[in-house]
């Protein structure tokens, strides 16, 4: 097989015209190489989630894991809120915990889901403007409380709070 188009002049130059004209703002055919998180922002202040539910001190643990999450996958920076640009914060609205299946001789739960909800705002703390807010956004995981994996609910609760911090820091970017 032979590739004479690359050895011709007339096609490199048309091939870089074609780039060239479909280039707007860094995009190419309607992709960008952009950030997808809003440029004008470079700190955040996360404070206490605040916990409507009566499983106690998950508001610690999803705070903890949202502040890692967000340093991770964000360019922003995690500071106390004298000092940042925007805020983050949030109400954890439900935990819940539903039988998924029982065991056959015994209808012990094999494996039981958690979800956890959450409503969150984030505001930019320089004007007050709602930069993103969701009355209710969810995290879910799954665990087996019986034998031989016998798991413990903090577990899979550690693990929603993961799944739900993650959905957050997705709805933290722009539009697409």
């Amino acid at each position: 097989m032979s590739f004479r188009c690359c050895r011709n002049p007339l096609a490199w130059l048309a091939l870089a015209a074609l780039v060239s004209h479909g280039c707007k703002n860094g995009s190419v055919a309607g992709y960008s190489a952009e950030e997808l998180f809003p440029p004008n922002v470079t700190t955040v202040s996360v404070s206490i989630l605040e916990n409507r539910d009566f499983y106690r001190e998950v508001e610690f643990d999803l705070t903890e894991v949202l502040v890692k999450e967000i340093e991770l996958r964000t360019p922003y920076k995690v500071v106390r809120r004298a000092d940042a640009d925007t805020e983050l914060t949030g109400t954890i609205l439900s935990v819940r915990e539903g039988v998924v299946s029982r065991s056959f001789d015994g209808g012990l739960p094999q494996e039981v889901r958690v979800t956890v909800a959450l409503g969150f705002e984030w505001k930019d703390l320089r004007n007050g403007q709602v930069i993103r807010k969701r009355d209710r956004i969810v995290g879910e995981a799954t665990y087996a409380p019986t034998r031989p994996m016998s798991q413990p609910f903090r577990t899979a609760q550690h693990s929603a709070s993961s799944d739900l911090a993650r959905e957050v820091v997705s709805v933290m970017r722009d539009d697409w």
